[in-house]
This record gives C-alpha cells, sequence and structure tokens, in this order.
C-alpha cells in the first residue's frame, strides 16, 4: 500500500493511503472467505456460494464496507507499530472513496507521542529540609505509647471533663422520640464535643446511677433536615463515671510496650526510629520539590487524549478502592452526589500535571539512555523474598507481567532519581571521561620525555598544574521531520 505522510499541528500525524485494484480486490477476496457462510442462497449449501453468485444477488457492494474497515485496520496496525513514530491514539478516519483505477483511498490521522523540551534537570537550586528531632517530638511519642497503655477505672466522684462516663439516653423532640437518638452503654469523654454544642457540658457533676435530662438545639445546618434548628430533650442515665489512669514512665512500662530495659534505652531507640521516619520524608519530599522544578522547566504540548486517559485512570483507580470496602461504585457515586463524568471533570487538571510528569520523566531517561540489565531485575527479586520472608522461586512463580513491570519500573525510577541528584549525567560523565584520558597522555608524555638539565646557576622552578579544560559539547538538536513520501508492499 502507498502512502503519504503529513505532519499537522498538535502532534498529529496524516498518513494519506492509495490501495491498488488489484490489493483491493485482494481485500475483497479475503472478506468473501471469510464472511461467505453467513449469506444463504438459493441452489448453493451455505457458505458455499461463489461471490459473484452473492454479489449479484446482495448487491455489487456487499464485501465493500468489511474490505475497506480490514485494509484501514491493517494500515493502523502497521503504524501502530511503527519504529519510526510512537502514536498514542488514533484521532481519526477520513476521505474514504474510490480511486478511478477501481482502488481506494483514505486517510488515517494518527496522535504521536508529543517531543519534551528539557529544561534544566540537574544541579538545580533545590534545598533539602534539615532533620532534628527534639526531646520533646520524642516525649510526645511516649506520651502516645502510654495513652495506648491506660486504663479506665470506676470513681464515685462527680463526673468532670476529661472523665469518661458510660450512659443510656433517649432523645425527643415534642415528646417523641427519633430515629438515631437513643443508645444503652455509650461510652463518652467529656469535653471531646462529640456530641452537639451543650451536650457534654451539662453532664458535669453528674455521679454513677444519676439520671439527668439534657436539653439542647439542633444546629441550624444539622445534617438530618428533620432535626436541624429543634429542640431536643434527652433522657440520660449514667451507669459508671470512669477516670483515665495513666501507667508511670518507668522501666516497668517500658518492657510492657518495646524489647528494651530501660527508660532511657527506650528514649534512644524512639530518637532514632523518629529520626530515619523524617529523614525519609525530607527525602521524599526533596525529591517531589526536584521532579516539581525539573517538569516546571521543560516544555510539551500534551495532546488531549492523553489526559483523558489519565482521568479515566485515575476514576478507575478509586473505583478498586472503594470496591475494596464491599462498595458498589454506583452507590459510592449516588451517595457522593456526582458522576463518573463529573469526577473526570475534576481530576482534569491533576492528570494533565501526571501525564506532563511521566513525559518529562520519560524524556530524561531516554536522553540519558538508562536502562537495566538482568542482575539488577534479580538482585530485586532477592531483596523483596528477603522482605517477604519467601524463596526467590515463590516470589518468582508470582511474578505476572504487571508485577514485572512494576519492579523494571522501580529500578528505572531509582536510578533516575539518583542521577537528578548526583548531577552525573551522560554528557558529565563523557567530559569527565576525556578529562582523564587527557591527564593520563598528558602524564606518560612526560614519562617519556628526556629530562632537561638546568642552566647553571638557575634553580628549576616547580611545575604549576594548570586548570582542567572540560570540553562543553551543544546539546544535539532533535530536526522536524518534513513531509514525505513513502511506500510499502502490501502482504
Amino acid at each position: 500500500m502507498n502512502y503519504t505522510v503529513e505532519k499537522l499541528e498538535k502532534n498529529q500525524v496524516k498518513f494519506d493511503y492509495v490501495v491498488s485494484a488489484e490489493d483491493f480486490g485482494k481485500a475483497v477476496d479475503a472478506i468473501y472467505v471469510k464472511t461467505r457462510g453467513k449469506y444463504s442462497v438459493p441452489g448453493f449449501r451455505k457458505g458455499h456460494a461463489p461471490k459473484k453468485v452473492i454479489e449479484g444477488m446482495y448487491g455489487a457492494g456487499v464485501f465493500f464496507t468489511d474490505a475497506v474497515n480490514k485494509l484501514i485496520d491493517d494500515s493502523i496496525d502497521e503504524l501502530a507499530n511503527s519504529s519510526e513514530y510512537e502514536f498514542v491514539a488514533v484521532d481519526n478516519v477520513n476521505d474514504v472513496d474510490m480511486t478511478d483505477e477501481g482502488g481506494v483511498k483514505y486517510s488515517v490521522v494518527m496522535i504521536a507521542k508529543p517531543e519534551v523540551k528539557l529544561g534544566q534537570y540537574t544541579g538545580l537550586d533545590v534545598k533539602k529540609t534539615a532533620v532534628k528531632i527534639t526531646a520533646k517530638e520524642v516525649d510526645e511519642y511516649i506520651s502516645r505509647e502510654q495513652e495506648k497503655q491506660a486504663r479506665f477505672v470506676d470513681v464515685e466522684a462527680a463526673a468532670e471533663n476529661g472523665n469518661t462516663v458510660l450512659l443510656d439516653y433517649v432523645g425527643t423532640v415534642d415528646g417523641v422520640a427519633f430515629e438515631g437518638g437513643s443508645a444503652e452503654d455509650y461510652e463518652l469523654v467529656l469535653g471531646s464535643n462529640t456530641f452537639i454544642p451543650g451536650f457534654e457540658d451539662q453532664l458535669v457533676g453528674i455521679k454513677t446511677g444519676e439520671q439527668r435530662d439534657v436539653k439542647v438545639t439542633f444546629p441550624a445546618e444539622y445534617h438530618a433536615e428533620s432535626l436541624a434548628g429543634k429542640e431536643a430533650t434527652f433522657a440520660c442515665t449514667v451507669k459508671a463515671v470512669r477516670v483515665k489512669e495513666l501507667p508511670a514512665l518507668d522501666d516497668e512500662f517500658v518492657k510492657e510496650v518495646s524489647e528494651f530495659d530501660t527508660l532511657a534505652e527506650y528514649k534512644s531507640d524512639v530518637k532514632d526510629r523518629l529520626t530515619k521516619d523524617a529523614e525519609h520524608k525530607a527525602e521524599h519530599e526533596y525529591e517531589d520539590a526536584l521532579v516539581e522544578k525539573i517538569v516546571a522547566g521543560s516544555e510539551v504540548d500534551i495532546p488531549e487524549v492523553m489526559i483523558e486517559r489519565e482521568s479515566e485512570d485515575m476514576v478507575h483507580d478509586m473505583e478498586h478502592r472503594i470496591s475494596q470496602y464491599g462498595m458498589r461504585f454506583d452507590d459510592y457515586l449516588k451517595y457522593a452526589g456526582t458522576t463518573r463524568e463529573k469526577l473526570m471533570a475534576e481530576n482534569k487538571e491533576q492528570a494533565a500535571k501526571n501525564v506532563k510528569v511521566r513525559l518529562v520523566m520519560e524524556a530524561i531517561v531516554k536522553a540519558e539512555n538508562i536502562g537495566i540489565e538482568e542482575k539488577e531485575i534479580d538482585a530485586r527479586i532477592e531483596k523483596i523474598a528477603e522482605e517477604n520472608s519467601q524463596t526467590v522461586e515463590e516470589v518468582k512463580k508470582s511474578l505476572n507481567p504487571e508485577y514485572l513491570n512494576y519492579i523494571v519500573n522501580s529500578i528505572v525510577s531509582e536510578k533516575l532519581m539518583n542521577l537528578i541528584k548526583s548531577g552525573e549525567t551522560k554528557a558529565a560523565k563523557t567530559a569527565a571521561g576525556k578529562t582523564e584520558k587527557a591527564k593520563a597522555e598528558g602524564e606518560a608524555t612526560e614519562k617519556k620525555a628526556p629530562a632537561k638539565k638546568a642552566p647553571a646557576k638557575k634553580t628549576a622552578e616547580p611545575v604549576q598544574d594548570g586548570e582542567k579544560n572540560v570540553e562543553k559539547k551543544p546539546a544535539p538538536k532533535k530536526s522536524a521531520k518534513s513531509a514525505t513520501a513513502k511506500s510499502a508492499d502490501a502482504e
């Protein structure tokens, strides 16, 4: 099939195909063989009627549409596997028509993956947050652990803010109980603001066994419209008043919550763990800031179809997460008062950012020729096996294409980030290599040269090292492809 290529705007590439009458005839014959079984022709067993007989009965163009569609599909498959282009979608197919010679012609417009104009991606002025864990942060962490070990003791004293009361209550509006307004054995921490304003305050001072009517007014913006702004009475019976007792911060407490024997050892370990967590967080924030700056300094015209697909993927991921909680996505959409289309529209801005980040990072990987070797994958599988207390064979058995792709991408991502942070680009390595080579050659020449005698009565001056000259190469320019004509033999 012959075709010509024309680059259009917005990453579109147009391919104008011309199929000869002979090749079109072959396509028609192929469709006839494939579909003849569905035509009933008197005097012939189904599937055995000649092509001309079927055309005479059903019309000369009975196989035309399917034949053209087959040619178009074959063209799109060929383009999708092109080594010259990387396409992300089919934009449209148009100008389908017969030629004067009895063949067909049509145009296929593809959307190519956009080229990225990279900005600076090493040596960026981005600072990493310094990590310093204070004694206060250590104490706060230990206090939270202390809270987890607290016990509640029943007391006869009047309830105070901070105490827990165990109560039964029945709520009524105009003397009528309402749905959701009653409970038994409810544990309420006074002062926690769990209930509507005024409720907990009226229970301060109550003792075990006492009853008290609590009168409140529901907020005007209350979620239950039938109760919004209305006065209600809660008949409360307190079954117990409980005081929280915290364990002493001593060595016994430490033995209870950790593998250490003394409070000093425990505090040291807590500080180490908090420091590691903070450093891990700071490193991630540093990497995110680097990526954000690199992406902001790069230019790329993103096709709308890539943004739409990313938005669809984001909604699909959300649907998957919700399904893991046993909830149907349609029910969630109904409860949230939204639709799949609205979610996609809301995700569009973030989707565009995600696509740009991916394109820019892929462009750096390509520019720096970052790849991985089989031994690196094997090493990562061994690490996964060790972390999950599995054998390498067990991990390999669970490796599906998606999981393997994840491992490959994670290794490439790590190598990419290391390059960005270290500045060891391909150009820098080449320049450093040339410098070392020149230095080595210079030393070799110096060793081979005969020693010169110093003139009488003069002292030889020490040789001073000169500055190293690093050869700088201009970045390679990518030439835009002009519209060219190609021909390919039809299979």
